[in-house]
């Protein structure tokens, strides 16, 4: 059984394996979100479990929100030798000083494992290995002793890697070594092992189990369930954002702006019980969208607390290097004290949904009117 790269991830991680911080995205907008939520540049990788997807295009770079929406969508839904890409990871792009290769799989002729080792990883190992084989080390385990972390260093040793940089370097090869035996893989391997100012990290992660091993490890089977994220998003063809506590109600505000002659933008639930961080998300995902011209957030306060919306509207529109209008309708549980941080920002507000609404429509028009 084969694994994607964010499902070895979490495992080589559980086993003590550094790994970059990174989110599983189903769609562009998802991929915006999670871009938004990390604020900071990405790497987004489409997930399959066939190799060659960086040389296929399945590997790219975004700065920001808006430019990780474009590459989502250009990336899921493509084909890499016959496979569709149905999911991405999105990781940190990391600051890459040097790559490594490791990889640990059976040797049928031999009846053992193998652990191979190079200080030259990354896509072109297969050339490596056909051009110049020497420069990736060969090591031998045997199956039925314990594999001593002084084997490991001994490896790091023969990589030639610096002398400084040979304990770490064993350590992970021992510790790739414990998740090879432990989950009875056919290959554990990471392509590359990057050294970055922060360490040595897995950048890359393939993990295939050997299948009549599973009933073993039945908890590898969590790794098939993905948490949902916390806003559902969909762009629309307007120019103001919309943004709800609930589905139905960030629907009505839709309806509302289209009663006074607006054009809804997107379509974002943040859900009943919203935290500020969720609100700041929220709010981040919206002002990344280029159409928008205006916000319409949309709070009844319920499980919400509106002094959490107001934080959370405040951190966002701090943070934010794009200026823009919005529009808040706020009322409900602590209703008080959220109205009272956004006067104290300068944020104006309404209570009445058709009152702020209408607002923002009209100041829609008012900044088309202008060219804005």
């Amino acid at each position: 059984m084969k694994f994607f790269e964010n499902q070895a991830k979490k495992v080589f991680s559980q086993e003590g394996i550094k790994i970059l911080e990174g989110h599983v995205a189903y769609s562009p907008e998802e991929a915006m979100a999670v871009c938004s939520e990390m604020g900071v540049p990405v790497v987004l990788k489409a997930q399959v479990l066939t190799g060659g997807r960086g040389k296929a295009g399945g590997v790219k770079f975004a700065d920001n929100p808006g430019e990780a929406l474009k590459v989502a969508d250009e990336i899921l839904g493509m084909e890499i030798k016959s496979e569709k890409v149905k999911h991405l990871l999105i990781e940190e792009k990391a600051d890459i000083q040097q790559e490594y290769f490791l990889s640990i799989s059976i040797d049928r002729s031999e009846r053992r494992p193998l652990i191979m080792a190079s200080k030259e990883g990354g896509v072109e190992i297969e050339n490596l290995a056909k051009t110049n084989p020497e420069k990736i080390i060969k090591y031998y385990p045997q199956p039925l002793i314990e594999f001593l972390p002084y084997e490991a260093r001994e490896i790091a040793r023969k990589m030639d890697v610096p002398s400084e940089l040979i304990a770490p370097m064993g350590d992970v090869i021992w510790k790739l070594y414990n998740v090879f035996d432990k989950y009875d893989c056919q290959v554990a391997e990471i392509n590359p092992l990057i050294m970055t100012p922060d360490g040595l990290i897995a950048a890359d992660a393939k993990l295939e189990i050997e299948n009549d091993a599973l009933y073993r490890h039945q908890d590898l089977v969590n790794l098939l369930h993905y948490k949902k994220k916390a806003v559902d998003f969909v762009k629309l063809d307007g120019d103001i954002a919309v943004i709800g506590n609930g589905a139905g109600l960030t629907l009505t505000a839709m309806d509302m702006i289209k009663l006074n002659g607006g054009e809804p933008a997107t379509f974002l639930d943040i859900g009943g019980g919203a935290s500020e961080q969720i609100i700041n998300q929220a709010l981040n995902i919206v002002l990344s969208y280029d159409p928008v011209k205006v916000v319409f957030l949309n709070v009844l306060g319920g499980i919400t607390k509106a002094d959490d919306v107001a934080r959370g509207v405040i951190k966002a529109l701090e943070q934010s290097d794009r200026k823009i209008h919005i529009v808040i309708r706020l009322t409900g549980t602590n209703e008080e004290e959220g109205q009272r941080l956004l006067e104290e920002a300068g944020i104006p507000f309404e209570v009445s949904m058709e009152k702020a609404a209408k607002k923002a429509v009209d100041l829609c028009n008012e900044l088309k009117s202008a060219g804005e």
